[in-house]
Order: structure tokens, then C-alpha cells, then sequence
């Protein structure tokens, strides 16, 4: 709940500090006190669109901060600066924040009826969800089966697209794997290989010659090998050589090894024109292969591997569609079916809320006034009848509209209380501005046993001028306003109990003189309700 309200420089308010209680808190004055400024405070806490016009004349900005009390006990505080030129500031908990996250933590902490824009229940999300609770509809197995549909449509929707793109898609990696797995493709360097190959035989005489002129060089009489085997011999057989000697017979081995491999290519290498043209038309093959699947031919051997595999997924689309199909039918009729339980929930309670709302807004001063609950107005879109629409109409002969169009802000916060006694489900804080406008005698004494009900289970702050209402709350706040050199400053503060009879008296008949109406004051506040655990207006 709302504990404290600190507001600095808005309106004809100088600096004010209000500290709050639980249960039902008036706020009261002379017109033009500056009451409307409170509510439009806590307004700006709950993420109103500011206006710099707001800024009290002579000030840079305006400051509103709010201490809340959560469930838990933990406190959080909200604030929200407004310059007069610039954009405004918000704060949760001292730390900066958007407009907007300043309004999703108030919406879950204040409710304020009496301005349109600013009513949770108002939208369509809060009727539904209101309809649900008083109805007490399990939408879990709603939700559940809607998720298993959505997972079964994302399932579907990975498996290649429509039929058309599917066969296309098909018919390409079929192709490129059948090109691949055709060109057999064993070894990763083969075309550095065939390099090699392709090179000894386009210059096959040249290559033999060098060759020969080698081997004869290594291994002929007088060659390599023989002026090792000397340099051998010329070291002896002495213990001092031997390590020398030793190793030049290594590179005797060497060399006639060496000798030998290239006789071994000698003997490859010969003119063979059918050969060295098979050797370059695999040579382009790698290349074509090498230019449309990757940089080498690892890349294009891995390219195969996973175009096989796709294509073995695809080319069993019709197995694993089958099943999805069978999964998403069942899924659908599951959601269907709790679509239909939902909505039946729905229908059946719409009328029994509309019926209590109506019963109270005839203690209200609204005793012609008609409700309705519109439970899924497009029945072939929704299923579940989502869409949940509060209608009213105000005075007889008119017809029901949406609680948004309701032309008096009084007859709507009259509504929003109706409402707000029925349902259990609101925010801690409840604000009612206008609640009691054009209303007097039995329809004020309704409205404030109506809203000191309602205080017994939430924290309420009412703007009211009757002193029905003022009477029956808890606290009293006084709101009042002074000229200090030709500059007007508005005061808040929470009255005594002796003080509240001098308001109340001021409010019965505008003069603290009267003693009758002081009297009256006194008698009033001595018979207001005492606290008391909210009574169920359930059925």
C-alpha cells in the first residue's frame, strides 16, 4: 500500500508530505484546495503522460515520490520529475528507469478510478483476467495445450517449407549429392597428387633424361657411390675413423636408395597420352566440384556429408510430417476443447457479475443503470471467448457501451466501485476521484458504507465533499490553501479525531460555526462503521 507522498512544485502545491494508513483515507477541502493535484501525483507515479504545465509557476520542475509497502513487507519506492522543458524522469528504488517500467510496477500497486486512461479495468486484458477470477476458470489446461499446438506448428514449420519448396529443394541436394558421391572422392590431397602425375607426363622425354643423367651420376662407375665407397676405404679400418667412416657409408645407403626411387618414377614416366588426358579431366572435375562446393576437397567431401544427410531428412518429410499431423490434430482438439470449457465458464458467470454490479450500482445513486459482460463478441475467431468486454449504460433507454465511454467520470467511478465490491482481485491501492459527484442523502450514505466495504480489504484514498463519506473513513486528510504575499500554497495534513469534527462540520454546512452542524459532524463520525473483515458479495 501507499504509505508515504512527498510532492514538490506541482500545481499550487509548494511541498507537501503525506503520510498514508491502511483502510479507507478521505481527502478533503475547499474546491480548488488542490486535492485534484494529489491524485494527479500518485498519477504521475503510476506512469501518466506528463505535462510541463503541470510544473508550479516560478519552479524548474516538479518532483513526486511514493514510499509502497509490498506484501512481502519490502518497501519500493517510485518517482517521477517533471522539468518544464525537457523530457521527464522516472526512478524505482532510487535508480533510473523508463516511464514505461514505472507504469508496470504501478499497475500493480495502485488502481485510481475517476480518469479514463488511468483504470486497469478499463482494458481488455484486466476484464478478461476479472471475469476469470469471479468465475474461478482453471485456465492452465488452456494454456498447456495451446503450447503443445504452437510446438507442433514450429515442428512442422522447420521441415522445408511448402510442398513446392520442398520438392525443389529435393531435387538439388539429390543432384549435388549424386555428383559427389560419383566423383569418389577417397583422398583429401588428391589434387595436389595429380599435379605431380600431370606434370611427369606432359614433359615425359625431358623428365627421363634428367632422371637418367641422375641415376648415372649417383650409381655409374666413378659416380656417387663409388667416391663414397673410396672415402671409405681412405679412412681405414682404425678405431679413430670409425665414426666417419660410418657415416659415409650411411650416405652410400642413402644414395643408392635415392637411386633407386628414381628409377622407379623412370619407369612411370612415359608417353601415354590416354592417361595424361584422364589425369586433366579429373583434374577439372576437382576443380568444378572444388568452385561449387568448397575451397578444397575436404570442403567439398564435407559438403557431401551434410547434403546427404538433409536430403535423407527431407526425402522422410512424409513419415515424420504424418506424425506431426496426427500430433496437431489431437493438439487442436485438445485446444478446442479446453476452449470450449473456458468460454462455457465464461458465459456462464458473465450475466451473475453483470446481475452484482447492477445490484450495487443501484444502492449508488445508478439504480436504472444496465451491465452487461460480452463474453467473445467474434465467436468464430474466438474460441475461448478472450475477448471480454465490460458494457454499461448509465440511464435507462440508452444503449450498453464500453466502460471507456461512459461520459460522466462520476457515474464511471461509481462503476469502477460496484465493480471493485464485487471482485477480489484489484491492487492494494484504490483511488476514487469524482465518486460522489451529483449525488446527496440515501445515494451518499451508499457510497460511503459502499467504499468503507471496500476499505476493509484494500487500502482506499477518496476525494469526496460529503461528509457521509468523509465520516465514514478511517483517516482524513485536509487539503487546504493560503495566500502568503500574493502567492497561493497548498497544505496537506492528517486530522485528529477532535479536528475532524470541525471539517466535517465545515463540509455539512460551510461555516465551523454552527453548532447544529457540528453536532451533526460529531453523531456521524461516532456511528461510522467499525473496521471489519471484508463480507463476500459472492453468490
Amino acid at each position: 500500500m501507499l504509505v508515504e507522498l512527498r510532492i514538490e512544485q506541482l500545481g499550487v502545491i509548494d511541498e507537501v508530505t503525506v503520510v498514508f494508513g491502511d483502510g479507507l483515507t478521505v481527502l478533503t477541502g475547499e474546491t480548488g484546495a488542490g486535492k485534484t493535484m494529489i491524485v494527479e501525483a500518485i498519477n504521475l507515479l503510476v506512469g501518466q503522460r506528463a505535462d510541463a504545465s503541470m510544473v508550479r509557476a516560478g519552479a524548474d520542475e516538479l518532483r513526486v515520490e511514493g514510499r509502497f509497502v509490498l506484501g512481502d513487507g519490502t518497501d519500493r519506492v517510485l518517482c517521477r520529475v517533471v522539468p518544464r522543458d525537457g523530457r521527464s524522469r522516472a526512478y524505482v528504488d532510487g535508480r533510473l528507469a523508463t516511464v514505461a517500467t514505472l507504469a508496470e510496477f504501478g499497475a500493480d500497486l495502485v488502481d485510481i478510478h475517476g480518469q479514463h486512461e488511468h483504470q486497469s479495468l478499463l482494458g481488455a486484458a484486466a476484464q478478461r483476467a476479472a471475469l476469470d477470477a469471479y468465475a474461478e476458470v482453471n485456465l492452465e489446461p488452456l494454456r498447456t495445450a495451446r503450447a503443445v499446438l504452437t510446438e507442433v506448428d514450429a515442428a512442422l514449420a522447420t521441415m522445408g517449407g511448402d510442398e513446392r519448396a520442398r520438392a525443389r529443394e529435393v531435387d538439388l541436394l539429390r543432384f549435388q549429392v549424386d555428383e559427389i558421391r560419383n566423383a569418389h572422392l577417397d583422398d583429401p590431397d588428391e589434387d595436389a597428387s595429380l599435379e605431380r602425375q600431370i606434370d611427369l607426363l606432359q614433359g615425359a622425354e625431358s623428365h627421363r633424361e634428367s632422371l637418367r643423367a641422375a641415376i648415372a651420376a649417383l650409381v655409374d662407375d666413378d659416380g656417387a657411390v663409388d667416391r663414397l665407397a673410396a672415402g671409405t676405404a681412405a679412412l681405414g679400418r682404425g678405431e679413430a675413423m670409425r665414426e666417419h667412416a660410418e657415416r659415409i657409408r650411411e650416405l652410400q645407403a642413402l644414395v643408392a636408395d635415392l637411386a633407386d626411387d628414381m628409377r622407379r618414377v623412370l619407369d612411370e614416366v612415359d608417353e601415354d597420352p590416354q592417361r595424361l588426358a584422364a589425369l586433366v579431366e579429373r583434374r577439372q572435375l576437382l576443380f568444378d566440384l572444388r568452385r561449387k562446393y568448397g575451397d578444397d576437397v575436404a570442403a567439398v567431401i564435407a559438403y557431401g556429408a551434410e547434403s546427404a544427410a538433409r536430403l535423407a531428412e527431407l526425402e522422410s518429410w512424409e513419415a515424420r510430417a504424418g506424425e506431426l499431423d496426427r500430433r496437431r490434430q489431437a493438439a487442436l482438439a485438445e485446444v478446442q476443447k479446453q476452449a470450449a470449457r473456458v468460454r462455457a465458464a465464461r458465459e456462464k458467470a458473465a450475466p451473475r457479475l453483470a446481475k452484482e454490479v447492477e445490484g450495487h450500482l443501484a444502492r449508488l445513486a445508478l439504480a436504472g443503470a444496465r451491465v452487461q459482460v460480452q463474453v467473445g463478441a467474434d465467436a468464430v475467431g474466438d474460441p475461448a471467448g478472450d475477448e471480454v468486454t465490460f458494457l454499461m449504460a448509465a440511464n435507462p433507454g440508452s444503449e450498453p457501451a464500453a466502460l471507456a465511454r461512459v461520459a460522466s467520470g462520476g457515474e464511471l467511478a461509481r462503476a469502477m466501485l460496484a465493480l471493485r465490491l464485487v471482485l477480489t482481485q484489484a491492487p492494494a491501492t484504490l483511488v476514487f476521484d469524482e465518486v460522489d459527484a451529483g449525488i446527496g442523502g440515501a445515494a451518499a450514505v451508499a457510497v460511503a458504507d459502499a467504499l468503507a466495504d471496500l476499505g476493509a480489504r484494500h487500502q482506499v484514498l477518496v476525494v469526496t465533499h460529503l461528509a457521509q463519506v468523509a465520516a465514514q473513513a478511517a483517516h482524513q486528510v485536509a487539503i487546504a490553501k493560503e495566500v502568503r504575499k500574493g502567492i497561493t500554497f497548498a497544505t496537506a495534513r492528517t486530522l485528529r479525531d477532535d479536528e475532524r469534527v470541525d471539517e466535517v462540520a465545515r463540509m455539512l454546512s460551510g461555516d465551523l460555526a454552527v453548532e447544529s452542524a457540528v453536532e451533526h459532524a460529531r453523531n456521524l463520525l461516532n456511528a461510522r462503521k467499525s473496521p471489519r473483515k471484508a463480507r463476500s458479495t459472492r453468490r
